[in-house]
């Protein structure tokens, strides 16, 4: 297949002008005749021809200042040395904008040696792949300047001469790692008393920096220094430091521009499934005399079962961190951590990412189902548009996709035998009848490194790494073809970066360990438009969408992506962040002792109550007992399932949102979980008698579910019992005054506060309130503040302060407004205002404080308690 470019992309363009306008006032080629006699852009000595600059460090300041005007970037002050950033989302053809700056500082400059360092193997290799299909394309659009591209080999070392020598643009790609340490071939005195470096430095090269923020070491800086470059030009989407910025095509820019495929995500996580011992090794820390690890466990807390995050060190128990669990009993002491481990007393030992007790295989084999079925609904639709859908799998341990037995015969390993069944039993479907039923295990392969035949694990930048990598980018155009019948790829994680295949679809990330991969990252070898058959790019937005099967949540996957998009990009998303230049400072406008208004109410309202609650544990029991019966209050108990949401992500200036798509269910295995203390549990989280429990379990008749998922059966019956439970008090609740208590005056001095205008009503009329401005918690609240302005008939009013706490048993409570009205008779309010005023569509605990308030405020002589939505309520009341 013929890849074809779009030489008219003006965003490309734009980044191209740019560099070229960083060298205006530099002599223009004028042939190579010409530029030998007089200062240019070429100049000549023993080692060949080499790039020339006679602009000064004054003159290039200007013009990229000017530069950064026409980009809107921050205009730059003085020069950062020779170094220029190029910012380009990942997708959107950075390294064809590079190689095509080099024929256009050639065609304006006469610029002819260029060096091309990258970071790592699986970029080197696909730097090479880009200089070759974009080779006819750039000499048709140029007029067929002669250009020699070479690898930098160390056993090949009379290149470096020739590149030095030729009168031509010479194009050299070389690996940091090749010429960053003194010991490195490149840098050694040869027979000739020449070390091989002083042919590139002689020629003044324009050195272009790919991955840049993967270089940034002290070491690795000074190697690029040495190469005694003209400039050095800096491309990449997640630069680390910014050096005289020249051109930014930031994530949402590209993605608003259509320049990328939009992402969902397809979220395959376990639900209701707290019955084991969870343990997930997030991070490990160290210090000088310390090391700690983080993890994630689960814990009782007083509203049931959470995930919480707990830092740890040696001597830790788990059961003790997780408020008593009884999974953690038994031997989950923590004996020692290591750099990279975390070792238990009852033998467990895991790794730096690596999980126990949550439904991994489980979760990694609905991972691939889910992969398959967005793969063969995507082919089903595109397959009529000559469009050939790619799905990528990346593992971290070969031997889950390949076995060898001890005489060497290959194995499928269990990703394998799952991805076989799974796809067999998909392709049967009636609505995949049209599609090819090719032989399934023509339809995968792996991509990994190889020792005497045989996959093996590796880090990225091994020598038998380089071989996978050239696979990969030889093999690119031949998975593009429709009649190819390879669709599903599995490739190790290390090998990511090689893998940028336009037509990838789905990436789905089956790693035992978490992935410390930026979220970015994982995404960006998905991110390119696809092609057809043909060879063109497709722009559909329709069409262009990667979806990425990940085995945590949207949330998460859309808050980690937010955030790096925050710290890579510094592109800052409008309602996200405050604006520190608008905040007003609320205060006091009157003197609280003399205002006459504030003293009346406040006389009403000021003393403290306590209360004293009555039931009888016959009616608890029987109420627990009516509710357990009805399923839409305490749901029938299922087994832990593995649920599985697609969610469209969209970039905006708000932020990284997503729109449910699709959701399904997927039930999990058979498992014999252990029973908990059960009275114990219960009791831990209410204060009811074992007898109490007892009855309430006996009597329901729905004790056989405590077998299928014991933690989601009793924090339902806590639930229902803590309802129940809150429901009588509040109906047995009885406040009495406290002799000689109240709230004091200094409660509303504490409300004098420094806050933002979003959230401020400005007062208009001093005389009928306390402050400058209220603060409010909801549009409703504003509103009514609105109204009590605006109403004749409110005399005073003000927000209550927090401080005015109402004690009840589910919770203090916080009344919302005082109001003083005045028609014909003056009435004294205390009004909580909510948006509706159907106790059922309230939060119930919200709903019996306010029971809780209205009982209080019984106690009070010639005071009203109202809950309203509006002022105009009050009226008729």
């Amino acid at each position: 297949m013929q890849l074809h470019f779009d030489s008219s992309q003006q965003y490309q363009l734009d980044a191209i002008q740019a560099i070229v306008d960083l060298f205006e006032g530099q002599p223009l080629n004028k042939g190579d005749f010409e530029i030998t006699f007089q200062d240019g852009s070429l100049k000549f000595d023993n080692h060949g021809v080499g790039n020339n600059l006679v602009l000064t460090e004054e003159q290039i300041l200007k013009n990229l200042q000017i530069a950064q005007y026409n980009n809107k970037l921050p205009i730059s002050e003085k020069l950062d040395g020779l170094n220029f950033t190029v910012e380009m989302e990942t997708g959107t053809g950075k390294t064809y904008v590079y190689l095509r700056t080099i024929y256009e500082l050639n065609k304006v400059y006469g610029f002819k040696k260029f060096v091309i360092v990258v970071p790592s193997i699986a970029i080197k290799e696909g730097v090479l792949k880009n200089l070759q299909i974009t080779h006819d394309h750039l000499q048709n659009l140029y007029a067929n300047p002669p250009v020699n591209y070479y690898l930098y080999d160390s056993k090949k070392l009379s290149s470096l001469k020739m590149f030095a020598s030729t009168n031509a643009i010479q194009i050299l790609v070389i690996n940091i790692d090749s010429f960053a340490k003194d010991d490195n071939v490149i840098n050694q005195t040869r027979e000739s008393g020449v070390k091989p470096i002083e042919y590139i430095q002689s020629v003044q090269p324009i050195v272009i920096v790919d991955e840049p923020q993967n270089m940034e070491t002290d070491i690795r800086n000074q190697a690029i220094a040495n190469l005694k470059p003209l400039c050095t030009l800096r491309y990449s989407a997640t630069h680390k430091n910014m050096y005289n910025p020249v051109y930014k095509l930031d994530p949402v820019q590209a993605y608003d521009l259509g320049l990328v495929k939009q992402i969902e995500v397809d979220s395959v996580v376990s639900e209701q499934n707290y019955n084991s011992a969870y343990i997930d090794f997030v991070e490990l820390k160290r210090t000088k005399n310390n090391i700690s690890a983080k993890l994630k466990i689960f814990v009782n807390d007083a509203s049931g079962v959470k995930q919480k995050t707990l830092t740890v060190n040696v001597g830790d128990n788990l059961f003790d961190l997780s408020n008593g669990r009884e999974m953690y009993q038994d031997g989950f002491t923590i004996n020692e951590l290591s750099i990279d481990r975390i070792t238990f007393a009852n033998g467990l030992v895991l790794n730096k990412g690596q999980s126990q007790g949550g439904l991994n295989d489980e979760i990694a084999k609905f991972q691939i189902e889910r992969t398959i079925e967005h793969h063969l609904q995507k082919e089903k639709k595109y397959i009529k548009l000559g469009l050939k859908v790619l799905s990528l799998f990346f593992i971290d341990k070969v031997a889950n996709y390949r076995e060898y037995a001890a005489n060497g015969v290959a194995e499928n390993g269990k990703y394998a035998k799952w991805f076989e069944e799974l796809y067999k039993e998909a392709i049967k479907k009636p609505e995949f009848k049209n599609l090819d039923a090719l032989p399934v295990e023509q339809i995968h392969n792996g991509y990994f490194a190889q020792d005497n035949g045989k996959f093996k694990d590796s880090n990225g930048n091994t020598k038998a790494d380089n071989d996978t990598y050239n696979l990969i980018m030889k093999d690119k155009e031949r998975l593009l073809a429709i009649n190819e019948p390879l669709k599903f790829i599995f490739s190790h994680s290390a090998l990511r970066e090689g893998w940028d295949n336009p037509n990838v679809f789905q990436i789905c990330t089956l790693n035992e360990t978490k992935s410390e991969l930026k979220k970015r990252q994982e995404i960006g070898r998905g991110l390119r438009l696809p092609v057809d058959n043909s060879g063109n790019r497709v722009l559909d937005k329709n069409i262009n969408t990667l979806t990425v099967i990940a085995n945590e949540s949207y949330a998460d996957f859309s808050a980690t992506l937010q955030k790096e998009i925050q710290e890579d990009c510094n592109v800052n998303f409008s309602g996200r962040v405050k604006d520190a230049q608008k905040k007003k400072q609320v205060r006091l406008n009157k003197d609280l002792s003399k205002c006459q208004e504030f003293l009346e109410i406040w006389e009403l309202i000021k003393s403290r109550t306590t209360y004293q609650v009555d039931y009888q544990t016959d009616e608890l029991i029987a109420r627990v007992l009516q509710d357990m019966q009805d399923l839409n209050k305490i749901p029938k108990t299922i087994k832990p399932s593995i649920s599985s949401e697609t969610f469209k992500l969209d970039y905006s200036k708000y932020g990284v949102e997503g729109n449910l798509q699709t959701k399904k269910q997927h039930n999990t295995r058979e498992i014999v979980y252990t029973i908990p203390d059960i009275f114990g549990y219960i009791q831990s989280k209410i204060d009811i008698t074992r007898s109490a429990i007892f009855e309430i379990l006996t009597k329901s008749n729905r004790l056989s579910e405590l077998e299928v998922n014991p933690q989601m059966f009793l924090d339902n019956v806590i639930q229902i019992i803590s309802k129940s439970l809150n429901d009588l008090l509040v109906d047995g609740i009885k406040y009495e005054k406290i002799a000689d208590q109240a709230y004091t005056m200094q409660l509303f001095h504490a409300e004098e506060i420094e806050t933002y205008l979003d959230r401020l009503f400005k007062v208009t009329n001093p005389d009928k309130t306390l402050y400058n401005y209220i603060q409010y918690d909801s549009e409703i609240e504003n509103k009514f503040a609105q109204d009590c302005e605006a109403d004749e008939s409110v005399k005073f009013y003000f927000k209550l302060p927090k401080g005015f706490k109402i004690p009840t048993p589910v919770g203090s409570y916080i009344p919302d407004w005082a109001v003083i009205f005045e028609n014909e008779r003056r009435i004294y309010f205390v009004a909580e205002t909510k948006s509706s005023l159907n106790s059922d569509l309230l939060r119930s605990i919200e709903n019996l404080k306010i029971q809780c308030g209205v009982k209080h405020f019984a106690k009070f002589k010639d005071i009203a308690y109202r809950k309203v939505t509006s002022v105009s309520e009050l009226y008729g009341m």
